[in-house]
């Protein structure tokens, strides 16, 4: 196929990238709070957005309702944040290694939860929230439209709860803790809190993941930190300027999800092999992250010495 026609194939495949860079938007909006608000580096995602996509699957195919299923994905996030935790605060386990435990127990939990490594759902016999095979149809079923209410939704809610009183003293958490516990703050309750918050976002993007690709693997959650963390930080290099306030902080995250996928697309239909995505996410997370640091160090004007340029002048 020559180049032309793969660039022909490009708009075909955007509303489908779109689509899933709303989903996974979701689950970096998690990412944001333990990345940005607590300053915590959590690996539970890995494992909460698999757990969150099969309690989901698994309760719809015995029989239970959409809502009351997309529910108990959200409390299993919930759950697996809660344990992340303890195992940091109750046992004092640093936090990045607490969620490597909690990500590690999680592949045997989801395994039990759906009894298989893969759990499909058919859209044909079950009513779902939002399917791949509804992504072009001009309705309001359709992903783009769906998960574009949902993302809204929750976005004012955080900005409604990181407005109270409970949710400042989780974002003065992560700002200064020193200075939180002296105010009074149990900060080890806020980091609970906002990973269990955090997670619940996860596990509740992982179910809609999965209705919206047909089915729940053990392996879908494998390398979701990273998405989340590209999501997070090309919404921030590319919206920081123009977007200020907490709720457009956090739809910037979304935005960087989608720009993620887009561009995962482009490249896929542009002839690139599917082995190496991994590799690709990788290089955008570290290209993304090293421009501020470029900017810095290579761009920023150059400051001329008050005492140098006056004994020039004089000269």
């Amino acid at each position: 196929m020559t180049l032309l026609a793969r660039l022909g194939t490009i708009p075909g495949a955007l509303p489908g990238a779109v689509a899933q860079g709303l989903i996974w938007g979701i689950m970096a909006i998690g990412v944001y709070i333990t990345y940005r608000i607590l300053d915590i580096a959590d690996l539970t995602v890995d494992g909460s957005l698999c757990t969150g996509g099969a309690v989901c699957i698994v309760m719809m195919l015995n029989g239970y309702g959409v809502w009351a299923a997309m529910l108990a994905a959200l409390l299993a996030g919930l759950l697996t944040g809660l344990i992340t935790g303890l195992f940091h605060t109750f046992m004092g386990i640093p936090a990045i290694l607490a969620g490597i435990l909690t990500q590690l127990s999680l592949y045997s939990i989801n395994l039990k939860i759906m009894g298989k490594a893969n759990q499909a759902i058919n859209v044909d016999k079950y009513d779902l929230l939002t399917s791949l095979r509804w992504v072009k149809e001009a309705a309001l079923r359709n992903p783009l439209v769906t998960v574009s209410l949902i993302t809204v939704v929750l976005i004012a809610l955080l900005y409604w709860f990181f407005g109270t009183e409970l949710g400042c003293s989780i974002r003065a958490t992560g700002a200064n803790p020193n200075m939180s516990r002296a105010q009074g703050i149990n900060t080890d309750l806020n980091k609970v809190l906002g990973l269990m918050l955090s997670n619940a976002l996860v596990a509740f993007s992982g179910a809609l993941l999965s209705q919206y690709q047909g089915f729940a693997d053990v392996s879908m959650g494998r390398g979701a930190i990273v998405i989340g963390l590209a999501a997070c930080i090309i919404g921030e290099a590319v919206f920081s300027r123009i977007f200020h306030n907490f709720a457009l902080r956090l739809l910037s995250v979304a935005f960087g999800s989608i720009i993620y996928y887009i561009v995962i697309q482009i490249v896929i239909q542009l002839g690139f092999d599917a082995n190496l995505l991994k590799l690709l996410s990788a290089v955008v997370v570290a290209i993304f992250l090293a421009v501020p640091y470029w900017k810095g160090k290579y761009l920023r004007p150059a400051v001329k010495n008050p005492a140098k340029k006056e004994a020039d002048r004089n000269a």
